[in-house]
């Protein structure tokens, strides 16, 4: 059985939900990163790197959602989370890889300030830049969905999962101009609708937006 540390309302949901998508045997173990339970012995063993997701397979852990992501959709094929095709897979890839490389990172600049300078001018000085910095990202995202998609590449998939953990932060005050990009929030919208992204919502007891 497969086995996913994770804390609420990090970005561990994306994994979260793509094994309620694929229909995986799998269990939950709650790391209280409030309590900095990520930074013990015992989770370090785990993971090394002090940070959730991690997945417990039974050929090791994985960490950092695009490769939890991956595996789970080339674990579980039936449920059509990747495309075939290895150009499409690799589009996806690559806008997985902007979420978590560029994105995350624009939201750590204002919430853990810290982990990129000492400076408390230089706190403030990044927390300032993040709302502008986040829509510009939004608006990448935003043309992606154009065109009438209801997903971001045609077909739901991983990309999906991952995109709902950002797209629910960026509707926290301060943080940017949500209002101005409707198709992220009707995306928002459409993924709260599947029955796997209720679960996975409910079990980490995160509110529907």
């Amino acid at each position: 059985m497969l086995k996913l540390f994770y804390a609420p309302g990090s970005c561990a949901l994306a994994s979260h939900i793509a094994l309620e998508e694929a229909g995986a045997d799998y269990e939950l173990a709650l790391v209280k990163t409030g309590e900095n339970q990520q930074r013990t012995p015992e989770y370090l063993a785990i993971n090394p790197k002090g940070r959730v997701p991690a997945l417990q397979t039974d050929r090791g852990i994985l960490s950092e959602n695009p490769a939890i992501l991956a595996y789970v959709a080339q674990t579980h094929p039936q449920a059509r989370l990747i495309p075939e095709d290895a150009f499409a897979f690799a589009e996806i890839q690559a806008f997985n890889a902007f979420l978590c490389a560029t994105v995350h990172p624009t939201f750590a600049h204002k919430w853990r300030p810290y982990r990129y300078a000492d400076d408390p001018a230089a706190h403030a000085a990044m927390g300032a830049k993040v709302p502008s910095v986040l829509d510009e990202h939004f608006g990448l995202v935003e043309a992606q969905l154009s065109d009438g998609r209801e997903w971001l590449f045609g077909d739901y998939s991983i990309a999906d999962c991952y995109l709902h953990v950002f797209a629910r932060w960026y509707q926290r005050p301060g943080l940017g101009t949500p209002a101005s990009r409707p198709l992220v929030q009707a995306h928002i919208q459409r993924m709260q609708r599947r029955p796997a992204v209720a679960r996975a919502l409910e079990q980490e007891g995160a509110p529907i937006l």
